[in-house]
């Protein structure tokens, strides 16, 4: 089943968006007052707050206050229409965006495109890791890991084996990045304060936490003062950080981890978390088959310094998805790319032309990472200097909070995690803890009927040939 969008090109430009993230959602806000029909092309009903996800996993939070929905927020914007499905294949010489939402294809012209298709979680060539450690990328990998996490306590409760108990609360968290020192601090919190005396066979504070990276420093953005300091705050909660620890293997119930001097070891443990490399969606290949567009290896687009690609003024690639010197992929970075695309669409509604276009801009308004209750780290450049003001603890921490809640989509959601936060930060107990079969089982039953769907289209594929190859015989 097929269709096509299309709007009258003699009423109204038509500017189409790839992605719901940060990126996609603040260029099409952008574009509200603009003379253009926008459509926003998305693979998920929601905005996700991916800052926040291992908030998710570990309990503090709904998932509801973090993903609010995307046609919800887009309603009062009346030049914007919001299209479910995942964009498959980009035609730049047609200008025309394919997406596709189970069986139904579906084709969206363009005169502008905005591609902020954001990027998935990479296991660096070893994709197979994916099946025993989920990312930290979607809402569905979130709720994957609160079941594993306290499936894992459960398991342990009904265990007489204590090898098998040991193995059970031992949590490994791969990358020291922001998002994997947040994840091991909250997992050693939990396990420490809100999960005590629940058990009658375990002791949870008696649970691991082990946080890996091939890197020689823990947060190495934050530079060596901030990342010591992290490293510190995290072993006082208990967390063993083990650096230039590269992973070679991972299984049901272990990980296999090579150390610089050779040394290879085998950590027991059936729940891991993966936060250690990202990749760019497929779509930058896509852009490069077409155009003289170059990708880094981790599958970004070098844009021009108009954030457009190569030959096509009018494709602009923001987010996780463009490599700009300078421009980390943090939310800031997408926010402000996405807003520079929607300003240089508005420019030319007025007549600018592109090579009238300023280089896009990096404004760096600081860096932030959460480790646990009361303690963060914080990075601010100082205004027409070279340096940068650096802080770590309680006030960092409370910094952390209001960022977080400033750029929170809906007054609701800022109110509900604000409450969430006062009970779980004051008393130590967390409200989200429930978990579900599906949200532990159900990535894997997914693949599965993916691969099984494949096989049914390449099967239909092969008898349509045959039927074709049969009736010009027939025809001859």
């Amino acid at each position: 089943m097929s269709n096509t969008i299309a709007t009258d090109p003699m009423r109204r430009r038509r500017v189409v968006i790839i992605g719901s993230g940060f990126g996609g959602l603040f260029a099409a806000q952008r574009l509200k007052k603009a003379d253009v029909d926008v459509t926003l092309i998305a693979k998920t009903t929601h905005h996700l707050f991916q800052p926040m996800l291992y908030q998710v996993a570990t309990g503090i939070i709904a998932e509801g206050e973090i993903a609010p929905a995307t046609r919800v927020i887009l309603r009062k914007q009346r030049n914007a229409t919001v299209v479910l499905g995942e964009v498959f294949d980009i035609d730049l010489q047609s200008q025309t965006v394919k997406s596709q939402l189970l069986e139904r294809t579906t084709e969206t012209p363009y005169d502008d495109l905005i591609i902020a298709a954001g990027a998935d979680q990479s296991y660096f060539g070893n994709d197979g890791f994916a099946e025993y450690a989920p990312g930290m990328k979607t809402i569905d990998n979130a709720l994957e890991l609160r079941g594993r996490i306290l499936g894992a306590f459960e398991q342990a409760e009904l265990s007489d084996d204590p090898a098998e108990q040991e193995m059970l609360l031992t949590f490994v968290v791969v990358g020291a990045g922001p998002t994997g020192v947040e994840m091991a601090g909250q997992i050693a919190e939990m396990s420490d304060k809100t999960l005590k005396g629940a058990f009658r066979r375990i002791d949870p504070t008696k649970a691991r936490v082990i946080l890996l990276d091939a890197a020689p420093a823990v947060l190495p953005p934050f530079g060596e003062k901030l990342g010591n300091k992290a490293k510190a705050r995290l072993e006082k909660l208990g967390v063993d950080v083990r650096l230039g620890a590269m992973v070679t293997d991972i299984d049901d119930d272990s990980l296999t981890v090579k150390y610089p001097d050779g040394e290879i070891a085998r950590i027991e443990s059936q729940c891991k978390v993966w936060s250690a490399g990202v990749q760019a969606s497929s779509l930058g290949k896509i852009l490069a088959e077409q155009s003289e567009t170059e990708l880094d290896r981790a599958g970004r687009v070098k844009v021009r310094p108009d954030l457009t690609i190569p030959g096509h003024d009018n494709v602009f690639v923001v987010g996780d998805m463009m490599a700009v010197d300078g421009v980390p992929g943090v939310a800031q970075g997408a926010i402000q790319g996405g807003r520079y695309a929607a300003d240089a669409i508005r420019a030319a509604l007025k007549g600018h032309t592109p090579d009238q276009r300023k280089p896009f801009s990096y404004f760096d308004k600081g860096s932030m990472a959460t480790i646990s209750r009361f303690s963060a780290v914080m990075q601010v450049p100082i205004p027409g200097t070279k340096r940068k003001f650096e802080t770590e603890g309680y006030f960092a921490w409370l910094g952390w909070l209001a960022l977080h809640l400033v750029y929170m989509v809906g007054f609701r959601n800022r109110l509900n995690t604000f409450v969430n936060w006062f009970f779980a930060f004051s008393t130590r107990g967390r409200t989200q803890l429930a978990v579900t079969e599906q949200q532990v089982y159900a990535r894997h039953a997914l693949t599965e009927l993916s691969y099984l769907e494949r096989l049914r289209l390449a099967d239909d594929e092969r008898a349509k040939a045959k039927k074709a190859l049969e009736e010009r015989n027939g025809t001859a």
